[in-house]
């Protein structure tokens, strides 16, 4: 997993399976961008992430995360419930704006 925290009136964590950087998905009217410019920082396991996740969701960051594993992580990490994740070309993704 590929975790990039960006730093603006309040943290944005974007988070996404490796190996969907640089891809886009496009479902009818939607497109998904996994840009690496947004979402390229630095790999990270499981763990690292749900920890990660966890001291930022408490301080009110915001997330973006993209891809089977990051969902999951982001599942584990209690930051987000199975129905707030959507699909695109069944690339689950989910955003967390607080």
């Amino acid at each position: 997993m590929q975790i990039n925290i960006i730093s603006t009136y309040r943290e944005i964590i974007a988070l996404c399976d490796s190996e969907l950087l640089g891809k886009t998905f496009e479902q009818g009217e939607f497109q998904l961008d996994v840009k690496e410019s947004f979402y390229k920082g630095k790999e990270i396991s499981e763990e690292e992430a749900i920890k990660t996740m966890q001291e930022f969701y408490a301080e009110d960051a915001t997330f973006n995360i993209v891809g089977e594993k990051s969902t999951n992580a982001a599942l584990k990490a209690g930051i987000i419930s199975k129905d707030g994740i959507n699909t695109i070309q069944n690339i689950p993704f989910a955003l967390v704006l607080i």
